[in-house]
């Protein structure tokens, strides 16, 4: 797990990355897409609660060199080699609201974090590896997640996607999110429960319809199941489930 000097460390080096001086980027276009949506979702990691959210979607980038978008993070592809890229990236992580089931637990507050991804396309398939810790809000040690995805052109206004992933949380990252102090017990009447590192599982789809040129709407559904210390968790087993699902509806529009 990462102490607090190391993620300090790792943010820096990371934030450094981004910054350091390319080559000229005179001739490298810039492509971005804005949209938004609805999805629906559970209230947070393990409940069992679901509600409709209005989600923003926001893609840009900048040739290969940089690219943003709210599942990725802000990255750049420091090493380009053939289908392989190497970037540093800042990233976000939800915290959890203390609310309804969990208004007797402490609110854990989200935060940036920085990171390292890996990855690999070939044909209609990407791979990517991807390791990011925390510098702010209030979840302490590292994640890393693997995920691959299959990509599909139907025809010219359809297309669709496939994709699995696995992501691994440290001890310090599922005990911030999952663990239960002895005052957070004696207020809740939920056992104390301090965890290990966990697993969770996920599989991803989207249907994506494309309306004109520059406009598209999309269809996407998802399910995950945490396991583990996670699954075995109070706040998973007592009042939410590991079974964790979404699906969700967006219009977006391309520059």
């Amino acid at each position: 797990m990462f102490s607090k000097p190391k993620r300090r460390w790792l943010m820096a080096a990371s934030t450094t990355l981004l910054a350091v001086s390319t080559p000229s980027l005179a001739n490298t276009p810039w492509e971005a897409s804005v949209g938004a949506g609805v999805i629906y979702a559970p209230d947070y990691l393990g409940s069992d609660d679901y509600e409709v959210r209005v989600w923003p979607t926001l893609n840009v980038s900048y040739g290969d060199l940089f690219y943003f978008n709210i599942r990725d993070g802000l990255g750049w592809n420091l090493i380009r080699h053939g289908n392989w890229r190497l970037s540093p990236f800042i990233g976000y992580i939800p915290g959890r609201d203390n609310d309804e089931d969990l208004e007797r637990l402490d609110k854990v507050d989200g935060g940036a974090t920085a990171g390292l991804r890996i990855a690999y396309t070939h044909s209609a398939w990407s791979y990517s590896a991807a390791i990011q810790s925390p510098f702010t809000g209030d979840v302490d040690g590292y994640q890393l997640a693997l995920k691959t995805r299959w990509r599909n052109q139907l025809s010219d206004q359809w297309s669709t996607s496939l994709g699995a992933n696995v992501t691994y949380s440290s001890d310090d990252w599922t005990e911030d999110m999952f663990g239960i102090s002895d005052t957070e017990s004696a207020r809740s009447g939920l056992a104390p429960y301090s965890p290990d590192g966990y697993l969770r599982f996920g599989v991803t789809g989207s249907l994506t319809y494309s309306l004109a040129a520059q406009w598209a709407v999309t269809a996407t559904a998802g399910v995950s199941q945490l396991t583990g210390d996670a699954e075995d968790s109070p706040i998973v087993r007592d009042i939410g489930d590991a079974t964790q699902a979404y699906t969700g509806l967006f219009l977006s529009y391309k520059f």
